[in-house]
């Protein structure tokens, strides 16, 4: 279990709270793990009627810990998920509702997260950005398909080519934040869709999220796709060159 990811279940709800503020909730291996066994929680127990993601502190999640993503990874094995593995598919794969509350930055992956919540509240505040290609990588969680088709090809181009920050105001008007809320109410307001969602018919809402979500055959091949093209490019020069002038410390 990670010290950096704080799971709680209370009123149906299990609650993720990606706690590494001094690394703005940037995501290690071992914190992919912890959140993996709770989205399997989530799954299994029928007590559990929701899931609400948040992060403490100032920010959301602003991605993979770089340091952590760079070091030499052992090949998985056939048959055997590795945390990340198992992290992805199982939030793409949630049948219970997801609510996220995004005070802050949101980068990558926690971006492209948000692309598998229902509900997606943000603090005026929040920022978001999708840098893949700056990074030498591609995307992932599918985000080459969702974000097509959320926000339409042109739009997912430059959002995902170019790798600008975009504020919570554009993030409403594309459709990656259901509203935005003032940042002292944001987890009031995000508990109470959470509680709402938790009193509801189970499978009502079980089968109705499944109706409203694109079809998973295609969606779990692109991330498939999206997973051997990353892992290459993790071992390549201009990759790992990137990384390394990142890491580097400022004079």
């Amino acid at each position: 279990m990670s010290e950096h990811l704080h799971v709680s279940v209370a009123e149906g709800i299990c609650t993720v709270t990606i706690a590494r503020p001094a690394k703005k909730n940037s995501l290690t291996r071992e914190m992919y793990e912890t959140f993996a066994t709770a989205l399997e929680r989530t799954r299994e127990d029928p007590a559990i009627r929701c899931l609400l993601i948040t992060g403490a502190g100032d920010d959301f999640c602003a991605g993979n810990d770089i340091g952590d993503f760079r070091k030499p990874r052992a090949p998985e094995v056939p048959g055997q998920r590795s945390a990340s593995h198992r992290f992805y598919f199982n939030l793409a794969d949630c049948e219970k509702p997801v609510v996220a509350a995004v005070p802050g930055l949101a980068i990558g992956i926690g971006c492209t997260m948000l692309l598998h919540a229902d509900l997606v509240f943000a603090a005026p505040e929040a920022r978001f950005r999708l840098p893949f290609v700056d990074l030498g990588l591609v995307p992932e969680l599918g985000a080459s398909q969702l974000v097509p088709w959320l926000v339409g090809k042109h739009r997912a181009a430059e959002l995902l080519l170019l790798g600008d920050f975009f504020d919570a105001a554009t993030a409403e008007r594309l459709g990656f934040v259901n509203r935005i809320v003032p940042r002292d109410t944001l987890a009031e307001t995000a508990l109470a869709a959470a509680r709402r969602l938790a009193a509801k018919p189970a499978e009502a809402l079980r089968l109705t999220k499944r109706l409203l979500r694109p079809e998973m055959g295609p969606l779990h091949a692109r991330m498939e796709e999206e997973r051997a093209l990353l892992a290459e490019r993790l071992t390549s020069p201009e990759t790992q060159a990137i990384m390394a002038g990142v890491l580097k410390p400022k004079s």
